[in-house]
Order: structure tokens, then C-alpha cells, then sequence
């Protein structure tokens, strides 16, 4: 499913746009009727899908060797609702998604690198690879449950 770069971040970027919805609803309903659980429920899911998509953004601007400016705008966008989708196309359509995953050495110097060595030996143990990704995106959800929402609690 995910063979290339393009196939993970399109996927994440789709799922964070969908999780923007979900937290929009949630804030609707909660607004409409008093139902806080929507909110709690759509803001967990957005939560999760935020963090994910920028250790996504993080992994594949290393493997594509994006520069400062790419890489901050892939991540900025997951803040602005739907951003992810228009960001996912401009990086899809200026070439920075092509390619493949960089799992062997080449002849490019940057590849002797240390950090590049290790991308490329967790790229080839790619079920390692995400399960470290998950366990570390699932604690950063949950201190950021126990520090309590952006602005205080409602």
C-alpha cells in the first residue's frame, strides 16, 4: 500500500483533511446540543491524525531530501483546516513526492551519512519503522491528553 513516498503522504494527507471534518462536526453538534462527547471524540480522532501525518511529513521530507521550506509548509499545513490536500498537490506536482523510498546506498555523498544510514536500515525493517512511529506518536497523544486542550479546559 505504501510503496512510494507519494502513496504514504497522500494517504495522511487525506486522513488529516477528514479528521479536520471530524472535529468540525464535533464542534457543530456540540455548539447545537450540548453534546461535548462530539467534540471529545472528534478532537481524539484529529488529535491522532495530526500527529501522524507530521511524523509522515518528517519521514518523507527526509527520505525525498526536501529542504527547510518544503518541510515546514508539509507540516504548518495539518493547522489550517484542508491544508494538507493543496499542500500534498503542490508537493506531488513540483516533483517532491516522485521517487521511491531510499533503501540502498548510491553513490551521492549524503547518503554516507549517519542519519541516512539509519533512515535507510528502519526504511528496510519497515514494519519496525512503524511501529516505533506509532508508539511514539500514541505517547505524544497522550501527554498531550494530560496537558489538558490548547486554551485551557471548556
Amino acid at each position: 500500500m505504501f510503496r512510494t513516498p507519494l502513496n504514504l503522504f497522500r494517504v495522511l494527507a487525506i486522513a488529516e483533511a477528514i479528521s479536520w471534518t471530524l472535529l468540525i462536526a464535533g464542534l457543530i453538534v456540540r455548539a447545537t446540543t450540548d453534546l461535548a462527547v462530539a467534540v471529545t471524540v472528534g478532537g481524539g480522532i484529529h488529535g491522532f491524525v495530526f500527529l501522524s501525518y507530521g511524523a509522515t511529513a518528517v519521514l518523507v521530507a527526509k527520505n525525498q531530501r526536501w529542504g527547510v521550506g518544503p518541510t515546514v509548509v508539509a507540516i504548518a499545513s495539518a493547522v489550517i483546516p484542508y491544508a494538507t490536500i493543496p499542500t500534498e498537490l503542490w508537493l506531488h506536482r513540483s516533483g517532491r513526492l516522485a521517487g521511491a523510498w531510499r533503501l540502498e546506498q548510491t553513490d551521492d555523498p549524503r547518503d554516507a551519512a549517519w542519519h541516512d544510514r539509519l533512515m535507510r536500515w528502519f526504511l528496510n525493517r519497515a514494519w519496525l519503522l512503524a511501529v516505533l512511529i506509532a508508539l511514539a506518536v500514541a505517547a505524544l497523544y497522550v501527554v498531550l491528553l494530560i496537558v489538558g486542550p490548547p486554551g485551557g479546559r471548556d
